[in-house]
């Protein structure tokens, strides 16, 4: 099992800005292709008063920063140059839906993938929606943004749905989850979602290594069982540290790496390769990442 998809992370929510233009981005998505990667995701098109490029959709709803740059066409382009598929994500809001108020998150998602879809929905290398709005348990109000927006993106442009929850487990949270707590919260969601969204790729870091293996057999079962396709968003940033985010230990990723091809996901994706595994990224250990990871790919050990 080889990483062969990354999210794309511009408009940052809790990572710095690399700055980079289209020249750095083209020179990037070479290197992704160069081992292998074949699907990027947009993690978000907009969040809060940022957006990937000047929504009209955005402005009508609140006051919006300039956008000098249009991330969308450069990621589609590049995605073409380099054979890629791209998933596109949604606006979030940073407000409405973490108040309940799924009705507005709705409601503006609605009108910006519409704008989206007229301005980029031809592109060939447009192929996948994600749901940037992200859930750790069941959560009713949660649920009912994803059945109402999932009918309108497939009415938009009918592509495969792209989810990536998180496991509320103990390297994030004080009251983590249990194994079997889990499987009880997510076989009641994806039984709602089962119709609705067609890829779940669960995060793998919020959870102890010891438990990982148990968590992803869980998540893979539950996703035969709901008939979906089990991907694994393989973390490439590390968590347990007190400095908040670097790129992970090589050791730890393989060892993640090793615990989803056992439990039989049929892709890995990472949050994510720019910053934190590439060999043009602002830190240094992440180009030492890229070449342990280029050895371990040149040994066909995977």
């Amino acid at each position: 099992m080889k990483i062969s998809g990354t999210f794309l992370d511009e408009i940052t929510h809790d990572i710095p800005s690399a700055n980079w233009g289209p020249e750095e981005w083209a020179a990037d998505f070479d290197a992704m292709q160069k081992i292998g990667i074949d699907t990027v995701i947009v993690i978000r098109g907009g969040y809060k008063d940022r957006s990937t490029f000047n929504s009209e959709a955005l402005k009508s709803f609140q006051p919006m920063l300039p956008v000098y740059t249009d991330l969308v066409q450069v990621f589609l382009d590049q995605a073409q140059r380099c054979g890629m598929k791209l998933f596109f994500g949604l606006y979030d809001s940073g407000l409405h839906w973490q108040k309940g108020d799924y009705e507005k998150e709705a409601e503006i998602n609605k009108f910006f993938s519409e704008e989206v879809t007229q301005k980029y929905g031809q592109h060939p290398a447009f192929q996948g929606w994600y749901l940037s709005h992200e859930m750790s348990v069941y959560d009713s109000k949660l649920i009912r943004i994803y059945e109402e927006l999932t009918g309108h993106l497939r009415s938009l442009k009918n592509l495969p749905v792209l989810m990536s929850p998180y496991v509320k487990g103990r390297k994030q949270f004080e009251d983590p989850i249990t194994p079997q707590e889990h499987y009880k919260q997510w076989d009641t969601i994806l039984g709602n979602l089962s119709s609705k969204v067609d890829i779940v790729a669960f995060q793998d870091g919020q959870v102890d290594f010891y438990e990982l293996p148990e968590i992803m057999s869980i998540n893979k079962e539950l996703a035969d069982k709901h008939g979906l396709q089990a991907w694994s968003n393989v973390e490439t940033f590390e968590r347990g540290m007190p400095i908040n985010f670097l790129p992970i230990n090589w050791q730890n990723l393989r060892y993640k790496m090793e615990v989803a091809k056992n439990a039989g996901v049929e892709k890995l994706i990472t949050f994510e390769f720019s910053h934190f595994m590439s060999p043009n990224s602002i830190y240094r250990s992440a180009h030492n990442l890229y070449k342990r990871y280029r050895e371990w790919l040149d040994l066909g050990s995977f």
